[in-house]
């Protein structure tokens, strides 16, 4: 019974396939018909070789139609898609020796040439191989696939280096307006192949790679003037046209190009943002010298971070750039200063929120907090002791108050959370100017103020001619910023220059007299210099005369001084000539000293001057014997020429080299006046060593807190403790500290 079912099922099965092939014509003339029909469409299908020189059969398209027509009712298309296929991959060698003919050509010569060919060729056997389209678009669709995937399979790495030499061309002929017809021929053909989808990557490689060049030829080193807008134009001038051929095929209008274009558009401008944002960020140590006059470029920079995050690049590019060409021992000082006001001002524009100033500036105020003349730089700029157009203070800058950092109103209408890329320690603040940028580098404006003070004293000990109005004008605007009360000291210096002018006139109209000093309050002006000079002879008298009348008009005050400062004018009568020189006073007691004899030793004279160093005597000396008033007749002793000798006996002596502009009287600096103080203090160290054995800074800092007057911070502690240990006076291991032995 099964076999019998199973015989039926069959013969069933083969009546319905013969009824479908026969169509139900009489006897078997519809099967003589699909037949002749399936042989017709085989033979037209079966692919060909293009490099065989017999002429290719010709067939009759109708006939081929009515053939197609014929299996498609008989539902075999399928299976001829399949026998195709197979045909197909049974001819693919054909394809697979024009593509190594072709690449060996290429490879040997590297002439793009032989890859537009073989595309072209491909082309070719594509279209020659492929199905008609009375067949459907299924089986387009699998002959493109099948023929893609072999082509794919077959091309060498080599290859893609050839297309991207092709398409560099065409990108060249369009920047050049010197377009080649072919190429639209060409990338019709890449499209064909389906070469735009695989090598979109690389092909934007390409447009991707003329912006860079284009952006570093034009725009290096250009910084006075904004270049993007010009960069813009050229990308619409330039690469948009040749971009419609790859990323804008099969448009039909400029609305429906624009919207293909739209994403691979966004990407090119994004990258040339970005180059543009690489080039400036690799040259911005240079735009922040070059401030003001690279504007332009920050202009760019600004806004191009604000499209490509490259913050942290450009921070990290500016660390670098000052570590290596600024923040080292072989760089002024001022040079630094003035590089860190650029950066203010430029980081300002690029960032007004002030994260990336804060990040950068951190290191270089670090280093500037530990070099010692920072603040005298400083200061000089802020009194305008510096030269023409190197102060740090814009002259256009209003003045205005030292700022100090605010705390966040969060109730404020126009308050604004702090950037995504600030750290923790930042604090967003109101924009400050420069100098309350600079002197907040310094956890206290006292330095400065006692900074001020002895640059101040400097600058009237040097004035000649009674004029204080420069420096009056400086006290009232650093009054401004550093407030009333800090300047008093100042105030009282000025007051002093005046009264000491007012009471010479006074003891000069008491008795007449060729000595002029300066007479200042002790307590109110910085430490000048000291030394144990003593004034001879004559020097002497007049000193003693001038103190006399003094103390007549201010009976209630004693003069002391310091004979080792000032400027003395001499006239010197010898034998035969007759000298005048403007000297210091070492000099004046020395020559004075040989009035009393001729022939002196450099020993002699130190202790009759009262013990001077030697090195500032054999200075003196050669002043004299520079003008040929003295001569070293051996060392270290010296003789008075009373008569010139030597072949200079008749020739004009010169004189001695007057003071130089700009020197400044011998004021203790501020880092001197604090050594000087630390020594008062090293008594109590010293006993809490002996006593307590060793212990860490900041115990001795503890213990320091009870010494009367001590102020002093732990770093100045650490500074001090560390002159003592090169010293020898005491040892450190471990942070702790003891007495040397």
């Amino acid at each position: 019974m099964a076999s019998a079912a199973v015989r039926a099922q069959v013969a069933a099965k083969w009546q319905e396939s013969f009824n479908r092939l026969n169509r139900n014509e009489p006897g078997i003339s519809g099967l003589m018909t699909f037949s002749e029909a399936w042989t017709l469409a085989i033979e037209f299908l079966k692919p060909r070789d293009l490099s065989d020189p017999t002429p290719h059969k010709q067939y009759d398209l109708n006939k081929v139609r009515a053939a197609f027509g014929v299996v498609g009712e008989c539902r075999r298309l399928p299976v001829m898609m399949e026998v195709f296929l197979e045909d197909m991959r049974k001819s693919q060698h054909l394809i697979t020796r024009e593509v190594e003919a072709y690449m060996t050509l290429y490879e040997s010569n590297s002439d793009p040439e032989a890859i537009r060919s073989l595309v072209y060729r491909l082309v070719e056997w594509y279209s020659a191989w492929k199905p008609t389209a009375d067949l459907g678009p299924t089986m387009i669709s699998a002959y493109t696939l099948a023929f893609q995937t072999h082509v794919f399979s077959v091309l060498p790495p080599s290859f893609a280096r050839g297309i991207k030499a092709v398409v560099s061309a065409t990108l060249q002929r369009t920047i050049s307006q010197s377009q080649d017809p072919q190429d639209r021929v060409l990338w019709q053909a890449f499209d064909t192949l389906s070469l735009i989808d695989r090598y979109e990557t690389l092909i934007a490689s390409i447009g991707y790679e003329f912006i860079e060049s284009y952006v570093e030829e034009t725009c290096a080193g250009k910084w006075s003037e904004p270049v993007l807008a010009t960069l813009r134009a050229w990308m619409v001038d330039k690469i948009v046209p040749w971009m419609l051929y790859p990323f804008a095929r099969g448009a039909t209008n400029a609305d429906e190009a624009k919207t293909m274009m739209q994403g691979v558009g966004s990407r090119f401008d994004f990258h040339m943002h970005k180059t543009l944002c690489n080039l400036r960020t690799k040259e911005i140590f240079d735009i922040i010298v070059d401030f003001p006059d690279s504007a332009g470029a920050l202009q760019d920079l600004k806004e191009c971070l604000a499209r490509v995050d490259q913050r942290a690049d450009l921070v990290q590019a500016l660390r670098q750039a000052n570590n290596k060409r600024l923040l080292h021992p072989g760089a002024d000082t001022k040079d630094i200063l003035t590089h860190y006001v650029s950066t203010i001002k430029c980081l300002r524009i690029i960032d007004p929120p002030g994260v990336l100033l804060f990040k950068v500036a951190d290191p270089t105020r670090r280093y500037l907090r530990d070099r010692p003349d920072t603040i005298r730089c400083i200061v000089a700029s802020l009194v305008g002791d510096g030269e023409s157009g190197d102060s740090l203070v814009d002259d256009n800058d209003p003045i205005q108050p030292l700022q100090q950092p605010e705390m966040e109103n969060y109730s404020d209408p126009e308050w604004n959370p702090e950037p995504i890329d600030a750290g923790p320690d930042f604090r967003a603040s109101k924009s400050s100017d420069v100098i309350s940028t600079i002197v907040s580098i310094y956890d206290t404006k006292d330095l400065f103020v006692k900074e001020l003070q002895v640059l101040l004293a400097q600058r009237l000990l040097a004035v000649k001619d009674g004029n204080f109005d420069r420096e009056r004008r400086n006290v009232e605007i650093l009054k401004i910023r550093f407030g009333e009360a800090a300047l008093q000291v100042c105030e009282v210096m000025l007051r002093d220059m005046t009264d000491s002018r007012r009471i010479d006139q006074h003891v000069q109209s008491q008795k007449a007299s060729s000595m002029h000093p300066t007479i200042i309050s002790r307590h109110f002006w910085p430490a000048l210099e000291s030394s144990d000079m003593v004034m001879p002879g004559q020097f002497q008298i007049l000193q003693e005369q001038y103190a006399k009348e003094f103390s007549v008009f201010k009976p209630d005050k004693v003069l002391r001084w310091l004979p080792h400062l000032g400027r003395v004018h001499l006239q010197l009568e010898l034998e035969d000539r007759t000298l005048e020189a403007d000297v210091p006073p070492l000099e004046a007691a020395f020559i004075e000293l040989f009035s009393e004899k001729d022939v002196w030793t450099i020993d002699e004279l130190v202790l009759r001057s009262g013990s001077v160093n030697r090195n500032a005597a054999v200075k003196a000396l050669a002043t004299w014997a520079d003008m040929h008033v003295l001569k070293e007749d051996s060392e270290g002793v010296f003789r008075l020429l009373s008569v010139s000798e030597g072949p200079t006996s008749r020739s004009r002596p010169q004189a001695p080299k007057p003071a130089e502009t700009g020197e400044l009287p011998p004021v203790m600096s501020v880092q001197q006046q604090q050594a000087e103080q630390m020594k008062m203090y090293w008594k109590f160290i010293e006993g809490m060593l002996t006593n307590l054995g060793s212990l860490p800074l900041d115990r001795i800092q503890s213990m320091l807190k009870f010494a009367p007057g001590y102020d002093r911070t732990v770093e100045q502690l650490g500074s001090f403790m560390e002159a003592a240990r090169r010293e020898g006076l005491v040892n450190v291991k471990d942070g702790m500290w003891r007495l040397g032995k």
